[in-house]
């Protein structure tokens, strides 16, 4: 389905609080379903429950409905340039 490298990148952003889901949708066409199943068979049980702890609260941008109004993009400006599902060359 994915390649190491897709799979590591969907890891790293759902990971990232200011990542959102609709990003990763964006990019990899995989829901936050999928998303959280990637999570859970990948982090260590510890891990992945508190990473749900933090996506779930107040802290986390995960969900664009809970992100302020001052946040416009979905990644940040040091980021290399990222478009559809290609990563570019680093």
């Amino acid at each position: 389905m994915f390649s190491d490298r897709e799979y590591n990148r969907i890891i790293e952003m759902a990971w990232e609080d200011r990542t959102p889901f609709e990003a990763i949708k964006y990019q990899f066409d995989i829901s936050e379903h999928e998303v959280i199943k990637i999570m859970r068979n990948e982090l260590k049980r510890s891990s992945f429950n508190l990473w749900r702890k933090r996506v779930n609260s107040g802290v986390s941008s995960k969900h664009l409905k809970k992100r302020s109004d001052e946040i416009s993009r979905f990644k940040c400006s040091r980021q290399s340039h990222i478009s559809s599902n290609k990563i570019s060359k680093r």
